[in-house]
């Protein structure tokens, strides 16, 4: 009978915050903010595709030799631009906005999953190891919001505050179809992401803290975004609200999502039974977890180098990078 009843429980996706707006697709989002201005050139600019293969930044042909298509090979100066992006992020996140740095594993087993709601229902999205019964993690959220499953927390400790770095693993068995050349989608990438533990009467007030946290590394590399609140049916299957950050592509002319800021309310907290004691009445209560990319790289490269292309095919590298790449221009 137990089995049964979790059958059903675990299908039931989160229960809508009442502030999301209602629609049926991304068409009905709301557009919240826009930060700066689209860059305009005096020449016809690239894409990224054409960028690095000029460059010699990413090698599409032989990664698709070792692993096949979405899995890409970052060398040479490319590869350093995404080590600096990684590292600039991480040190952004954890010297001017308080998180504590995380280097989690990459394989989560079952309960862990199923805990921040990627199992059962997206099973057929992830990499599995059947032998170990284990999972590619999808994103950091994954094993960072299961470091306290289990656990009663102290009021005082909260809001508790992650930032961990990982690469993620996505078939994306779903995907078919949609636009995939290039970094678009991809099947391997990195991201660092956000994690945060907070009481429950201060987790919208934590939603937007998240938010401001994530587009602050927009803002110091100096590129467009707008932001976006999700509608009720384009809201994922674990999220109670959440806020998508897009950040402009002068290539591909229209916004790509960089994160997605989600407050989940207890919906994880339970599954994990994460609690803590509330000071006043001595209850236990689950802690609401929230989380948001902080960024993910592979549509931030694209932007990045894009933005900062120039007409003879060099790129320029933005200010906060430079002391991580250790020049100014990649040519």
């Amino acid at each position: 009978i137990d089995e049964k009843i979790n059958e059903y429980i675990y299908y039931i996706p989160n229960i809508i915050h009442e502030s999301v707006p209602i629609g049926n697709s991304e068409d009905d989002n709301l557009l919240v903010k826009e930060w700066g201005s689209k860059p305009e050139f005096k020449f016809t600019e690239k894409n990224h595709l054409e960028i690095v293969d000029k460059l010699s930044l990413i090698d599409f042909s032989r990664a698709s030799k070792i692993s096949g298509s979405g899995f890409p090979l970052y060398t040479d100066l490319g590869a350093k631009l995404e080590r600096s992006l990684i590292n600039f992020m991480i040190d952004h996140h954890t010297q001017e906005n308080d998180y504590k740095e995380i280097f989690p594993p990459f394989l989560a087993n079952t309960d862990t999953m199923q805990n921040t709601g990627q199992l059962p229902k997206f099973e057929e999205d992830m990499y599995k190891i059947d032998t170990d019964k284990l999972y590619c993690i999808p994103t950091a959220e994954v094993p960072v919001t299961n470091i306290h499953k289990g656990e009663v927390l102290l009021a005082n400790d909260l809001p508790i505050k992650y930032a961990a770095y990982s690469a993620c693993f996505r078939r994306e068995a779903g995907s078919y179809g949609k636009e995939t050349k290039g970094l678009l989608r991809l099947h391997q990438f990195n991201k660092v992401e956000l994690v945060k533990f907070v009481n429950e009467q201060e987790s919208y007030n934590e939603l937007e803290n998240l938010l401001n946290d994530a587009e602050s590394v927009l803002q110091k590399l100096g590129l467009h975004y707008r932001i976006i609140s999700l509608c009720s049916g384009d809201l994922s299957f674990s999220a109670a609200k959440c806020y998508d950050i897009e950040v402009w592509s002068p290539g591909e002319k229209k916004y790509l999502e960089v994160s997605s800021c989600s407050n989940f309310e207890n919906f994880q907290s339970r599954r994990g039974n994460i609690r803590y004691r509330d000071e006043k009445d001595k209850n236990m209560r689950f802690v609401h977890t929230l989380n948001g990319s902080g960024l993910a790289t592979p549509r931030l490269m694209v932007a990045l180098l894009e933005t900062y292309q120039n007409h003879d095919g060099t790129v320029n590298i933005p200010d906060v990078l430079q002391p991580y790449m250790n020049k100014k221009i990649i040519s």
